[in-house]
């Protein structure tokens, strides 16, 4: 069961997600959360506006966590995000040796959204988390979210021109 402060974690991450789509980027947005509870770092997508398509939030919080966390620290910690890790993202995670991951959608719903806006799928195929970091503890989709950040979404590939018509 989310807690309150994990609620108020994972609005942080879709105010992040809503920032990156006004960079013109998809809407994804990340926090990395100590033992503690409190916000280390936090990240949005930016692969538009770079550029570069590994510059997803996880990925981004991952390179941090490596370079700033001890191991103890990072198996600890607990990534929010705004949607489900693609499969770099996981994979970064699990490398890195990251705890607890809890999101806000996931990449089954996110694929049903993008479906029914007419965007093609993506080079990569998506998985569960689990399937690329089998004994990791993950937590979502978050049911209560999951509306606001469909929004988001539409809101992005209409603004892209990605979407269909019937989208």
């Amino acid at each position: 069961m989310t807690t309150d402060a994990e609620l108020r974690h994972l609005r942080r991450c879709m105010d992040l997600a809503a920032e990156a789509l006004e960079e013109g980027n998809e809407p994804f947005g990340s926090l990395l959360v100590d033992a503690g509870g409190a916000v280390l770092a936090e990240s949005r997508n930016r692969v538009v506006s770079t550029g570069d398509q590994t510059r997803h939030p996880e990925f981004e919080l991952a390179r941090w966590a490596a370079a700033n966390m001890t191991a103890e620290e990072r198996s600890a910690a607990t990534v929010f995000t705004s949607g489900e890790h693609c499969p770099m993202c996981a994979a970064a995670h699990g490398w890195v040796g990251l705890g607890r991951i809890v999101y806000a959608s996931s990449s089954a719903q996110l694929a049903v959204w993008l479906a029914e806006l007419g965007v093609p799928p993506p080079p990569v195929r998506t998985l569960p988390i689990q399937e690329i970091v089998p004994n990791i503890t993950v937590e979502g989709p978050i049911p209560a979210l999951a509306e606001d950040m469909h929004d988001l979404h539409r809101r992005h590939y209409r603004k892209s021109g990605q979407a269909s018509k019937n989208g």
